[in-house]
């Protein structure tokens, strides 16, 4: 027996680890039980069971779009959103401080990044870059691994109803190189659970020891996989439900140590546990895409879904079923989060994800254009009842996907083509050349994702130069560095380990009230006092804590008080500097102060010896300070004045402000026009002009969710929390028939702010961008700049009035008109990149355009005019032969063209080459050969010959050229093009 379960130890593992997909029929049902209704209900069930039976809190799905982790494209698990708390960061004043256990149902994305199932979607019968995730934790030792396995095993086997004898599991079998023992505990529960020792079997680390990262929390896990075989030959197991403990921590050297708290984290994939629950072979045969599938057949006329893979897939007709399937959740989800397609991140691989669609669709399925657009009802149908953001934003969804659609389609055509022409010229075992791919790509001119070129020329057997396009990324990355800022400064933190210490040791959070104590001045100045605090810890660059720190150490420092603002909600760090008591002299810079998991960490250059238990006195730097108070409360102003304008609809995106700019993103459909820009910033200004109270109050959260209009970000904000109300006293705003924030700025916020509007003086946005699709970029600037680049604008609006008179008036002068041409093109170039108001800006450009347009073809007029009257002149000098040679006086080589088009026109079957010399010795040269001349006799051979000649250059076609040189013996250049020429000729 020992031998048998051995052997099948073996095959499991080898088959695990190449994770076995869906595929071919079924020796057996999959279940002896009937299907549930639906996967919604399988969805509501795993609610309603850890909520019901098992006491755990349900939180709704975060968004797809990761907030505050940079690591992340997307989010690609339940566990993303609960990072600060494995992290040991999560503020203790957070309603996620808070959680103890809790269940949900997680949108998931994985495409981009370190998972990444892009490239697997379509093959097989089981990828997929969207998928909901249902998952339950248990934080800080709520409970652990037998209450997880025994909540698992009973919802599989007892709620579900899924036969036991179709269960096996797996659990970690050790790592004797990192000095892990095996998991014998989750074994051991397993086995009282009634698991046969023949169905529990041990793993090494790739399969059963989970990581969050290089560094983090981690630890063994135990996974519950389900046989699809059914006892029918040898077994065919998926994983259905992975459960992880982590209890250890990753460190920078790659050491364990274990963590201050344990926790459980536990996934299962919605899809693939519907698709045993409905007894089907693959996730795409459940009715969680069977409505989408359908609608695809019945939108594109393509043969019905049959769920082939491989060679018998004729066609990929299935292929691409299943792509579009996919593609148009994640789509659809990625959308209704804030994700457009775009050029750069997440937005990049949204858009690399759509145009696959758009591919297999179109190519592959023959779909009709706007196809993709019609596909939204349908996801929204199958997922808005859980989702309800995908209700809110359907019509905004189809618009995105039907217009990127639309667009991609002319570049898949013509990059089809080139794919085409570019194989014509390939022999049998020749690599595509790397740079056409290049030019294809999202990265060069067509959009096309890299994926997708290798796709389409693996279906024609074509392999793709791989080391020739790693070159060619190599040199686009080290061009981009060199564009790049220079990366900021490593800041230091508080790791894991040292939050856990603190925490243990009854350490409170830091104390940051005092940032809030600030006064306005009758004469309108604000008076920041200072803190008073005692240094509780500090901190080496790499983290360790130590007792003092000597001259010249760079620290970090915590305090159980202070008044520095850290960087968070989108406002930059005040900075300032400490002295120790008794020590005023002595002035310890402050440049940044960040928060970590409630404490406030200040990063110090010392200039002399600190220790633990000083009493040191903070001054933030008041003119910073001020200038990121003003900044942000235009920012609230600007958030409400662009809501004025444009709908109550408008959502923010984010925002960033330091005291020399603002910046704000937010969600629009098109980019704003220029009255609507001069509107949002008429608006700021007469709430400016109002002077209004800032009002500032800390509230309970519930209380907020009554307010009606209140604005809030996608964030997690503590509780109470602060709301920022402009005018309205937030008491008065909170009484129930309220209606006062839907008529003032009204937002939640930590950040500092002024006391009265006025202080902002005046805003003006500067800049305006697409970020992506769906989503602008504003930056901003107040008070004195924004004075300064109303300056600016109205000096070129004068500018470019004074230029329309000067052309209105007209001039017979070419030079005249030349210098006026000139002078417009100088002038679109200074308002292109002028500080000054956005709006006026895009007046300015179009009004400049049109005056370049009239300038240029004044200029035109003049020198056709011109070389009207010389051609006229050569002609009287030149009344035979097929040959014209000479010099003439030209301003420039446009008028010299023009001299030499007009010759060949009134004198047809003559070549002509003229010379004009200039007054700063160089030579002009301009020549056209007539048709039916000899095709050796080129006009490109005739200047070069010439300007070679004269030391110079030249350029052109077979029948027109020019060029430049340098001589001061004419003669001998018109020698050398008459010689030329008639050697040519005869």
């Amino acid at each position: 027996m020992a031998a048998s379960v051995a052997a099948v130890a073996g095959r499991l593992r080898r088959a695990i680890r190449r994770s076995s997909s869906w595929q071919g029929p079924s020796p057996r049902p999959l279940s002896a039980e009937p299907p549930p209704a639906q996967g919604s209900a399988v969805r509501d069930t795993f609610l309603s069971f850890f909520r019901d039976r098992h006491g755990h809190r349900l939180v709704p799905s975060a968004s797809v779009r990761p907030r505050g982790d940079p690591s992340l494209l997307f989010v690609n698990a339940g566990m993303n959103q609960f990072k600060p708390i494995f992290l040991g960061t999560v503020d203790p004043r957070s309603e996620m401080a808070g959680f103890r256990r809790v269940a949900n149902s997680q949108k998931c994305v994985r495409a981009g990044g370190r998972h990444n199932d892009l490239e697997d979607v379509g093959r097989d019968l089981s990828h997929h870059t969207f998928f909901e995730m249902l998952g339950n934790w248990a934080f800080r030792g709520e409970y652990f691994k037998e209450e997880a396995c025994s909540m698992a095993w009973e919802l599989l086997t007892e709620v579900y109803g899924i036969p036991k004898d179709r269960l096996w599991v797996s659990y970690f079998g050790g790592d004797p190189k990192a000095g892990l023992d095996p998991d014998l505990e989750s074994r051991d529960i397993w086995l009282s659970l009634g698991v046969p020792t023949s169905r529990v079997l041990s793993f090494g680390p790739q399969e059963n020891f989970w990581e969050m990262g290089d560094t983090g929390p981690c630890g063994p896990c135990t996974e519950i996989h389900y046989d699809l075989a059914g006892g029918v030959g040898a077994p065919q197991l998926v994983e259905l439900w992975n459960l992880v403990f982590m209890q250890h921590n990753r460190e920078a050297d790659g050491s364990l140590q274990p963590l201050p708290h344990r926790h459980v984290d536990t996934g299962m994939g919605l899809e693939r546990l519907v698709a045993v629950l409905q007894g089907k072979r693959s996730t795409y045969d459940t009715d969680l895409f069977s409505p989408l599938l359908s609608a695809i057949h019945q939108g594109c006329g393509a043969p019905p879904y049959s769920g082939r893979v491989g060679e018998a897939d004729e066609g990929r007709i299935d292929t691409a079923y299943r792509v579009v399937a996919d593609h148009m959740r994640t789509i659809s989800v990625c959308i209704a989060d804030g994700v457009s397609p775009g050029m750069s991140g997440a937005p990049l691989v949204l858009r690399r994800i759509l145009r696959r669609a758009v591919r297999f669709s179109s190519e592959v399925l023959r779909a009709p254009p706007g196809f993709l657009g019609s596909l939204v009802p349908v996801v929204v149908e199958t997922l808005g009842a859980a989702y309800p953001e995908l209700q809110e934003n359907s019509a905004q969804i189809a618009s995105l996907v039907s217009e990127d659609e639309a667009a991609f389609l002319a570049s898949l055509q013509r990059g089809r083509r080139i794919i085409n022409r570019t194989l014509k010229h390939l022999g049998p075992s020749d690599l595509f050349p790397a740079e056409v791919a290049w030019s294809l790509s999202l990265s060069g001119n067509l959009g096309l994702p890299l994926d997708l070129v290798e796709l389409m020329l693996e279906e024609k057997g074509v392999q793709l130069d791989s080391a020739g396009l790693e070159r060619l990324a190599q040199e686009e990355a080290q061009h981009r560095a060199q564009q790049a800022e220079p990366a900021q400064e490593q800041r230091l933190h508080l790791d894991v380990h040292a939050l856990g210490e603190l925490q243990r040791q009854g350490v409170p959070p830091t104390d940051d009230s005092p940032k809030y104590r600030y006064t306005l001045q009758p004469g309108g100045g604000y008076e920041f006092d200072p803190c008073e605090a005692q240094v509780l810890q500090l901190y080496t660059e790499n983290g360790t804590a130590v007792a003092s720190v000597g001259a010249g150490q760079r620290c970090g420092l915590l305090l159980d008080r202070t008044n520095f603002y850290a960087e968070q909600g989108g406002q930059a760090s005040d900075k300032g500097y400490l002295v120790r008591a008794g020590q005023p002299d002595v002035l310890f810079p402050v440049p940044r102060a960040h928060i970590c998991g409630g404490f406030i960490l200040h990063e110090v250059v010392a200039p002399a010896c600190l220790q633990v238990g000083d009493q040191v006195q903070l001054h933030v730097d008041e003119a910073w300070r001020l200038g990121c108070m003003e900044k942000h409360t235009a920012t609230h102003l600007l958030n409400w004045a662009l809501r004025q304008t444009l709908g109550p609809g408008t959502e923010p995106r984010g925002s960033h402000l330091n005291p020399e700019r603002l910046r704000f993103d937010l969600a629009t459909q098109t980019a704003l026009t220029p009255e609507q820009l001069r509107r949002v910033e008429g608006a700021v200004q007469e709430a400016v002009g109002r002077d209004e109270a800032v009002y500032m109050e800390e509230v309970p959260l519930a209380l907020t969710a009554h307010i009606p209009g209140l604005r809030s970000l996608d964030e997690a904000y503590p509780d109470p929390v602060r709301v920022v109300s402009v005018g309205v006293p937030v008491a008065q705003a909170l009484e129930p028939a309220s209606q006062a924030a839907l008529h003032t700025s009204m937002e939640l916020c930590c950040g500092t702010h002024l006391l009265r509007t006025g202080a902002v003086r005046d805003l003006v946005i500067i800049g305006e961008r697409q970020l992506a699709k769906g989503t602008t970029r504003l930056l901003a600037v107040t008070g004195e700049q924004a004075q300064q680049a109303r300056d600016v604008g109205q000096a070129l609006a004068h500018e470019v009035e004074a230029a329309s008179e000067r052309l209105s008036r007209g001039t017979c002068d070419l030079t005249e008109a030349q210098r006026l041409s000139k002078d417009t093109g100088q002038l679109t170039e200074a308002v292109d990149t002028a500080v000054m108001p956005q709006w006026q800006r895009r007046e300015l450009q179009t009004t400049l355009k049109a005056l370049q347009r009239r300038a240029n073809t004044a200029v035109r007029k003049l020198e056709m005019g011109q070389a009207a009257e010389k051609s006229r002149e050569l002609l009287k000098r030149h009344t035979k032969g097929r040959l014209i040679v000479d010099t003439v006086s030209a301003e420039s080589l446009s008028v010299l063209v023009k001299v030499v088009r007009q010759l060949c026109a009134q004198a047809p079957g003559t070549s002509v080459l003229l010379l004009s010399p200039q007054g700063s010795g160089s030579v002009l040269c301009a020549c056209q050969v007539a048709q039916g001349t000899t095709p050796a006799f080129t006009a490109a051979a005739w200047a070069l010959a010439v300007c070679n000649h004269m030391g110079g250059k030249s350029w052109g076609s077979r029948l027109v050229a020019q060029g430049t040189g340098s001589t001061a013996d004419l003669e001998a250049a018109l020698s050398t093009a008459r010689a030329y020429a008639l050697s040519q000729i005869h």
